[in-house]
């Protein structure tokens, strides 16, 4: 059975809101998935459900499933080979952002533009046994926009407006209000769809080149967007879960 703080999960609760699943080694992150699908299985409701949020928890997965799926995103590689991570460092102009495979919140994250300063990073993630995930550097004017979605439709919006290229509100970026456009909004709502999110956070960065979704968040805080908008997003997503229980 399964049991937290001396409460039977399955016994006393109908339903069960994912937070972030936390960081950790492999082994506990495997484990950590493999009690949400078991949950599942025993007919638990859960959200979002366990594949979903294994598809957001791989930057790789989530990307290539977006790109699978007609979303614009960044030019990306993800390969092993030090030799290749440099090809693709020239190929995607000399200014890149290195990502570890498995993080949030933009922790590890790195802007590369020097090639010797590339391969050494390069090897240093070889080295860890590790696999090089390189996204071109997408200009944005030190913002971003992140969209909620709760059941195929934005409930709220907010640009975050940082002082560095790291717009993440847990990196000290601010959030502010916005009113978003009908085509960023039907974007926001595809791309949650496509990796199959009830509750997601959808960050979009609006590039030259027209906007590109840079992250689905399946387990997104929503601190900084209640600041900026009238909606009660905790509210929003307890009437979306007895909505569901009611089926």
């Amino acid at each position: 059975y399964f049991k937290v703080n001396n409460m039977r999960l399955v016994e006393e609760l109908d339903a069960l809101v994912i937070r972030p699943i936390g960081r950790g080694s492999l082994e506990e992150l495997v484990f950590r998935m493999d009690m949400l699908y078991k949950l599942e299985r025993l007919g638990f409701y859960v959200i979002n459900p366990a594949e979903a949020i294994e598809h957001c928890v791989d930057k790789y997965d989530i990307l290539a499933t977006l790109e699978d799926n007609c979303v614009p995103v960044p030019r990306t590689v993800a390969t092993e080979s030090v030799k290749e991570a440099l090809k693709a460092f020239a190929d995607l102009g000399g200014d890149v952002v290195v990502k570890p495979l498995f993080g949030s919140r933009g922790i590890g994250a790195t802007r590369v533009v020097d090639a010797e300063i590339a391969q050494t990073v390069f090897k240093a993630i070889t080295f860890h046994h590790g696999v090089i995930y390189l996204q071109e550097f997408v200009p944005h004017g030190y913002s971003d926009i992140r969209a909620f979605v709760v059941d195929g439709r934005v409930i709220a919006v907010m640009r975050r407006v940082s002082e560095s290229w790291k717009t993440n509100y847990s990196q000290g970026a601010r959030p502010a209000p916005i009113t978003l456009d009908p085509a960023f909004e039907e974007l926001a709502v595809k791309s949650a769809k496509a990796v199959g999110c009830k509750i997601a956070g959808v960050d979009i960065l609006e590039s030259p080149d027209g906007p590109k979704v840079c992250d689905v968040n399946s387990q997104p805080g929503w601190k900084g967007l209640q600041m900026v908008t009238k909606v009660n997003v905790a509210e929003e997503i307890v009437t979306f879960v007895l909505s569901e229980l009611k089926r």
